[in-house]
């Protein structure tokens, strides 16, 4: 005899299908669409920056260059677009210290240039250098620099073959001692070496004198101007000096040539 069942209902029915799995190319289709989309915004972004760039309003067709004096024009032109490019290649000469490149529609790019000025001649190793106030090298001394009339300074630490840098503390005391000297421009023009291996004690030799003349590390043109004033004086009555010390203000001491040294009253 037959028996009811009741029906489960974990159990799927007869007349309801189960749902087909979509096949795997047809997941793909809106990540192709979307690569295809990005592909074609980035080539219309690229046409439309080409079109911009060779624009005849955005062409540039001359630049002006203003502020150097060592470098020539044709030294500062550089043949990129970019101009972060272009001020990076002018500024990798010794002798620019700043530049700024910008551009003036239409077509005119205007360069800015501020050189590095030369302080000294400073003996590094065994080579001569022009050197900014800074103690950058600007470039190797030699006779196309013959124009710069500038004191010899020894001491400043190593040289740039041996890729020593200067000693900073020497740099500024050179610096504070011309920058002292050049308000008297008679002076600053019989200096003809400086020797800052002391940095409290800078050492100057005239270009008419032999003698070494201590200056300290301050009142640097005063104390100078004191030794010129008795120079002759010293010179007669001592005879050819070694050195002579004016860093005290009541007394100068004199090493005669190959002599002890001895304090003039």
């Amino acid at each position: 005899m037959p028996v009811a069942v009741a029906a489960d209902r974990r159990f799927r029915r007869a007349h309801l299908r189960p749902p087909r799995r979509r096949q795997a190319w047809a997941r793909l289709v809106p990540l192709v669409r979307a690569a295809v989309a990005v592909a074609c915004f980035a080539a219309g972004g690229y046409l439309v920056e080409q079109h911009v760039a060779h624009a005849g309003a955005l062409r540039i067709d001359r630049i002006a260059v203003r502020g150097n004096e060592r470098l020539s024009t044709g030294e500062v032109l550089v043949l990129l677009v970019r101009l972060d490019e272009w001020q990076r290649r002018v500024l990798s000469s010794p002798w620019v210290g700043h530049a700024t490149l910008r551009r003036v529609l239409p077509s005119t790019v205007e360069v800015a240039i501020r050189e590095r000025q030369p302080m000294a001649i400073g003996r590094l190793g065994r080579d001569l250098y022009l050197i900014d106030a800074e103690g950058r090298v600007i470039d190797e001394y030699g006779p196309t620099y013959m124009q710069f009339d500038l004191p010899i300074v020894d001491g400043l630490g190593g040289a740039p073959s041996g890729g020593e840098a200067v000693d900073e503390d020497r740099v500024e005391l050179a610096r504070r001692l011309l920058g002292s000297i050049e308000r008297a421009p008679a002076l600053m023009r019989r200096v003809s070496q400086i020797d800052v291996s002391n940095t409290r004690d800078a050492v100057v030799l005239l270009a008419d004198d032999t003698t070494r003349v201590h200056l300290g590390d301050d009142q640097f043109a005063e104390r100078l101007q004191s030794y010129v004033d008795l120079a002759s004086a010293l010179h007669e009555r001592v005879g050819s000096m070694e050195y002579v010390d004016v860093r005290f203000d009541s007394h100068i001491y004199v090493r005669p040539a190959g002599g002890g040294s001895k304090r003039p009253r």
